[in-house]
C-alpha cells in the first residue's frame, strides 16, 4: 500500500515528519514545493515537488495539473496532509480519484482553523485537530490532541 504524504515546507513538515512511527516502514511518498528542507528530505525519501499555489490562481491550477498526474500514476491508497497551501491542490486531486484524505490541522492554529483546513475538511474522509477549542470549527473531527513529540 502506498500512502501520500503532502505538506507545505517549514513546520507543517516539522509536523508530517513527528508522524514517522505511523508511517515508518510503509511505501510512501512526499508530495510538497521546492525549499531548503524539502530538498533535504529528498535525499533521503521520495519526494514530488510541485508549483506552489500561494493563492496565485494560474499558480494554482499548474499545481492541481500536477497533482493529478501524480495521484492517477501513483494510485495511493491514503493521502495525508499536515497542510498547508501546496496541499489543497494535492487533497482535491486524490478525492476525485477516490482516494481517502485525512487532514491534520497544524499546531499552530490553537484558535481557529486554518485557510487550508476549512477547504480540506469540506471534503476529507477525517479531520484531526490538536486543539480542542477547535472543535467548533470540525465538530465531526478528532481531537488528537499534539502530535510532537519530546525527546
Amino acid at each position: 500500500m502506498t500512502i501520500l504524504l503532502t505538506c507545505s515546507a517549514g513546520g507543517h513538515l516539522t509536523e508530517m515528519r513527528q508522524l514517522e512511527p505511523f508511517y515508518h516502514g510503509m511505501k510512501r511518498v512526499f508530495v510538497t514545493f521546492k525549499r531548503e528542507d524539502t530538498e533535504s528530505l529528498a535525499t533521503r525519501e521520495k519526494v514530488y515537488f510541485i508549483e506552489r499555489p500561494a493563492r496565485n490562481t494560474i499558480k494554482t491550477i499548474q499545481s492541481f495539473l500536477q497533482a493529478w498526474k501524480i495521484v492517477s500514476t501513483l494510485k495511493p491508497k491514503l493521502v495525508i496532509s499536515t497542510g498547508a497551501d501546496v496541499t489543497v491542490p494535492v487533497c482535491v486531486a486524490a478525492k476525485l480519484q477516490g482516494i481517502k484524505v485525512v487532514f491534520i490541522e497544524s499546531f499552530c492554529r490553537p484558535y481557529t482553523a486554518s485557510v487550508s483546513g476549512r477547504i480540506i475538511s469540506l471534503f476529507a474522509d477525517h479531520v484531526v485537530y490538536q486543539w480542542p477549542e477547535l472543535k467548533k470549527f470540525y465538530p465531526s473531527g478528532i481531537y488528537g490532541g499534539s502530535i510532537f513529540v519530546t525527546e
